[in-house]
């Protein structure tokens, strides 16, 4: 049967790779039980690098390949998913850090960024509108929005 602690590591290993915790939250006794199993720490962090390759990477680079040639698909893919490999574990800390009443009271108070917000949403549906639907049923969606 396998250790707990073998699991423990496992289990760190893909919540630290997707950015689930930071290793100075764990005691010294779960410290030092991962430090025994850093192998198997290093494969639960290879297994969620996979899995979020086959979820964004791959979906990307197939979509790329249906646009391009093949290498540059594969390049392209590369490009997309090793920042966000690098950068999502770091995005999750931080955004487990922010107090969030305080963001959405901040956000809810201030009208200029309530205005510059919508604005701004509106502008990218309409050009993600523009380049999904043809004009004519893009018309027709924002005059139903419109109420013209």
């Amino acid at each position: 049967m396998v250790e707990s602690t073998t699991l423990t590591a496992f289990r760190c290993g893909l919540l630290h790779a997707a950015g689930g915790f930071d290793l100075s939250e764990l005691s010294g006794d779960e410290r030092a039980g991962i430090a025994e199993k850093k192998s198997w720490f290093w494969l639960g962090e290879v297994v969620m690098a996979a899995l979020l390759a086959g979820i964004i990477a791959v979906p990307a680079g197939v979509w790329f390949a249906g646009t391009t040639e093949v290498p540059l698909a594969i390049t392209g893919a590369a490009v997309l998913f090793l920042p966000l490999f690098v950068f999502l574990p770091k995005f999750m800390q931080w955004t487990r850090q922010v107090e969030t009443g305080a963001v959405l009271d901040a956000f809810g108070k201030n009208e200029h960024l309530k205005k510059v917000f919508w604005t701004m949403f509106l502008a990218l549906a309409g050009l993600v509108l523009a380049r999904i639907v043809d004009p004519a049923t893009a018309q027709q969606i924002i005059a139903a929005l419109t109420g013209m």
